[in-house]
């Protein structure tokens, strides 16, 4: 079988931190599929076909792509990373539960820079010792599976960058998540909120699990929870940094 699926990671979304090898694959692809605001970030190749799509129909764009796939080179775009909450794994999905002949198809990887690697850059290191990322989002998994890994996270001592924090179909779901942490986590730990990090309307928050709003948060927004070992450094006239130490207590 000919063809080839090229996911492309977009990153946070400056353009300047796509890899060459994504820019390239994607000026090689014939058509594109993703996301519309993810897809809206490509220049525009005159000959080049655009599919876009709504972000709730990840397997039905994976399945058009892997059949354009079958014939051309195509690419299928992600904002950030991916293999992160992203259509990677669609793609892989959509793969398994496909026709045999999907599985001769050409399908490469482009790495980006997820949300949390994104936001920790702007702090510091608060994601500098064990961490872990985890979806509130209850679309595909049940919210009381959530709430345990929540909770078991967080006994374990790992930083947690927290991804889909809140949408208007799912405005209860981040106040849910912060209860669930002030039962296991020190009032004084310290919460990031970073919207549209690295794009023109970021904006940065820094405050603590106990004065933590669901409020400051929406879909642009990922939320990096600190550990109880994490310190917020004042500097005079700069942002504070942020870092998880290294070294642990015995």
């Amino acid at each position: 079988m000919s063809g080839r699926l090229d996911i492309v990671g977009l990153g946070p979304g400056r353009e300047g931190l796509v890899t060459p090898e994504a820019s390239a694959a994607l000026a090689a692809a014939a058509a594109i599929y993703g996301y519309g605001p993810y897809l809206a970030r490509v220049p525009w190749r005159e000959g080049q076909a655009r599919h876009p799509s709504d972000n709730r129909v990840e397997l039905d764009r994976a399945r058009a792509a892997l059949e354009a796939a079958a014939q051309d080179r195509v690419a299928m775009v992600s904002g950030g990373d991916p293999g992160v909450f992203a259509m990677a794994a669609a793609v892989c999905e959509a793969v398994e539960q496909g026709p045999q002949a999907w599985r001769g198809i050409e399908i490469v990887v482009h790495p980006g820079i997820t949300a949390m690697l994104a936001l920790a850059a702007r702090l510091g290191a608060p994601l500098g010792h064990d961490f872990c990322a985890i979806s509130l989002s209850d679309n595909l998994k049940p919210w009381p599976l959530v709430e345990k890994r929540l909770a078991a996270a967080a006994g374990a001592g790992f930083a947690m960058a927290l991804y889909n924090p809140i949408s208007r179909a799912r405005p209860w779901q981040l106040g849910r998540a912060f209860g669930a942490l002030r039962a296991v986590l020190p009032a004084a730990t310290p919460v990031i909120f970073g919207r549209a990090v690295m794009r023109a309307e970021e904006h940065i928050e820094i405050t603590t699990l106990g004065a933590a709003d669901p409020a400051r948060a929406d879909m642009a927004t990922c939320v990096i929870i600190g550990t109880a070992e994490t310190r917020v450094i004042a500097r005079p006239a700069l942002p504070p940094l942020v870092y998880t130490p290294r070294s642990m207590p015995a």
